[in-house]
């Protein structure tokens, strides 16, 4: 098959999957196609059946604001009619499943779209009355609709009200790159004395809740000798940074920025603090237990559906400051449930969300939409 692939390209969960998803699917004698504004992030070393065609955005006076989306709708039909493509894989329903809309009457009905739901797209925009309609239309056109959890197709019928049906694939972790390192050397730098270290990665935006991070630390610092490592920006970061100051936990805290190869870096954490407030699946949450760290999360959205309670982690109501302090204490203080815990959730890891399940998944279903006949 050759496949179209746009996403956002730069740090996010939904452009980690579809470059990865990309990369297996280049693995198995694809041809893939990124349509992007820039490379992405995640795409790394040459491959003969990738490629990649930049997005470029021209500035004329006549238009107030760049036409990005009239730009990429062009660029897509273009890769799509010069490379005879199958099929367009957007990430994202605004504005990528609208341009591929916009693409498929230019080049002819035989390119089919392929649109996967990651979250904002219905969690955010989708109660923006501006957007609405917009974010229905581009999915009830798409050929094929999927979501990366149950519970983010239940919240996209309820908001959205679409004719639509929307298949459930759920994101994935490549075995192959997340697995237990051994990274003893690096966390005796930043855990010098044998401290346990408590970890949290995200885009620092309100709805990840990093203060309720901060102080879950300080809770469990007040019973054991632990570090906390913070990974990511956002426009959360500065007042993390002073609530740390203000708390006297500075000492005892590592903010680490934005970071590449991730599983390296998890494989230092003890525990996986996620207290997040809307989480469409929660990516961070799976790569984390695949390199064996037990996640302390909330029961948000799609989270329950990846982090099984009690078995992989530990759930706990938005909020719930004290009783996610209480569970990590309880997961540092017994060895054997951290072992049994952490056991699980390379099991699950693999079996479930395994990357060569979910390309099978996602390559099934190309199939069905093209038809036997395609190469």
């Amino acid at each position: 098959m050759k496949i179209g692939i746009t996403c956002y390209p730069s740090l996010g969960g939904s452009g980690v999957v579809a470059t990865e998803l990309g990369k297996l699917l280049a693995e198995r004698g694809h041809q893939v196609h990124f349509i992007t504004s820039s490379m992405p992030f995640r795409l790394g070393t040459f491959h003969p059946n990738i490629f990649y065609h930049e997005v470029e955005v021209n500035h004329y006076d006549v238009f107030k604001y760049p036409p990005y989306d009239l730009t990429l709708a062009n660029r897509m039909a273009q890769v799509a009619q010069n490379e005879k493509l199958d099929l367009l894989h957007v990430h994202y329903a605004v504005p990528h499943a609208l341009c591929a809309y916009l693409a498929k009457q230019m080049v002819g009905e035989q390119l089919k779209i392929v649109t996967t739901l990651h979250g904002t797209d219905i969690t955010v925009l989708g109660y923006d009355s501006s957007l609405s309609g917009m974010i229905r239309f581009g999915i009830e056109q798409s050929d094929l609709v999927t979501a990366v959890s149950k519970d983010l197709i239940r919240q996209t019928y309820d908001l959205l009200q679409v004719d639509k049906e929307i298949v459930p694939v759920y994101n994935f972790v490549d075995k192959r790159r997340y697995y237990p390192k051994e990274v003893g050397e690096w966390k005796r730098v930043f855990a010098p004395n044998g401290e346990k270290i408590l970890m949290h990665i995200s885009n620092f935006r309100p709805v990840k809740r990093v203060p309720d991070v901060i102080e879950v630390f300080r809770l469990v610092r007040e019973q054991l000798p632990v570090k906390l490592m913070l990974i990511g920006e956002g426009p959360d970061l500065a007042s993390v940074r002073n609530m740390v100051a203000e708390l006297g936990l500075e000492g005892d805290t590592y903010f680490l920025g934005k970071q590449e190869d991730v599983a390296e870096v998890i494989s230092m954490a003890d525990i996986m603090l996620l207290p997040s407030e809307k989480e469409s699946f929660g990516l961070v949450a799976l790569e984390a237990m695949a390199c064996g760290v037990p996640v302390v999360t909330t029961n948000a959205g799609g989270l329950p559906e990846v982090v099984l309670d009690g078995e992989c982690g530990f759930l706990l109501p938005v909020g719930d400051v004290a009783g996610m302090a209480e569970r990590t204490v309880r997961l540092l203080t017994d060895p054997d449930l951290f072992q049994r815990l952490s056991r699980n959730s390379i099991r699950r890891s693999c079996e479930t969300f395994c990357h060569e399940k979910i390309t099978s998944q996602y390559e099934s279903l190309y199939r069905q939409l093209i038809g036997s006949g395609s190469s």
